[in-house]
């Protein structure tokens, strides 16, 4: 399969006066096209850095970050916020909206903004992913007027807008109760069998449970990775196991 993404040892440090932290120390990873990547490790390992480094959110200290055969760290900024808007999706834990604007027009702001494509076609295919992801008929609902596992939904709607070739998600479900958050893999785990490439940064073992494959942090560095087989749905609480037996093992 192609890399998506591919990291060479990233650094990142930050400097504040003339102390310095380096949250990444040489970080090596690559994402294939169609993969589902999951990130775990405990707080301040530099999981969430890592998906912002990656996904040309934040810029790298040292080494490199492609997308296909395209270098981040070299495109000026427009360039690259174009690209992540166009080519990549992204879901966080508390989706950002825009509080003026009901669901439907959130979920269209990142295709409209070029102002080149069709609208109505957009509204279409909008309205089609609510109907995918289970929120269809609140369109016209104010981002107050639903629930959080709602607004999550409409995160995911707004993240596939522009057909992203990969979703970086950081701890999508950390804010839902248990029943929204298992509704949420189950819909990612579909997003993914579909084509999409995922990356996801979590710190619960259910949710890394999902993926091919779990990629540990600690103390900025890589330090083990698990490969599971393809996500088939009968047996979560195996994998979960294998992923928490892994996780206490970098841990020590």
């Amino acid at each position: 399969m192609r890399s998506i993404i591919t990291g060479t040892h990233i650094v990142k440090t930050y400097r504040k006066g003339i102390e310095q932290a380096t949250v990444l120390n040489g970080v090596d990873v690559d994402i294939t096209e169609g993969e589902f990547v999951a990130v775990m490790g405990p707080s301040g390992s530099g999981k969430t850095t890592l998906l912002f480094a990656l996904s040309g959110m934040d810029d790298i200290t040292e080494g490199s970050v492609k997308f296909g055969d395209t270098e981040l760290s070299g495109l000026r900024e427009n360039i690259l916020a174009d690209l992540r808007r166009t080519r990549m999706g992204f879901i966080f834990q508390s989706p950002t909206m825009l509080r003026n604007l009901n669901l439907l027009d959130n979920i269209l702001l990142p295709a409209v903004q070029d102002g080149m494509r069709n609208t109505a076609e957009l509204a279409q295919k909008a309205r089609h992913l609510m109907i995918q992801t289970g929120i269809a008929g609140l369109e016209n609902r104010d981002t107050t007027e639903v629930s959080g596992g709602q607004l999550q939904r409409a995160g995911i709607c707004r993240a596939l807008i522009n057909t992203p070739e990969i979703l970086f998600a950081d701890e999508p479900t950390g804010a839902l109760n248990s029943k929204a958050a298992e509704e949420i893999m189950e819909l990612l785990v579909a997003i993914n069998q579909a084509g999409t490439a995922i990356m996801l940064v979590t710190h619960d073992a259910k949710v890394a449970a999902r993926a091919d494959r779990v990629l540990f942090t600690r103390d900025g560095h890589i330090v083990s990775s698990l490969t599971l087989a393809k996500f088939s749905g009968g047996d979560l609480q195996a994998r979960g196991d294998k992923v928490l037996a892994r996780m206490a093992h970098v841990a020590v």
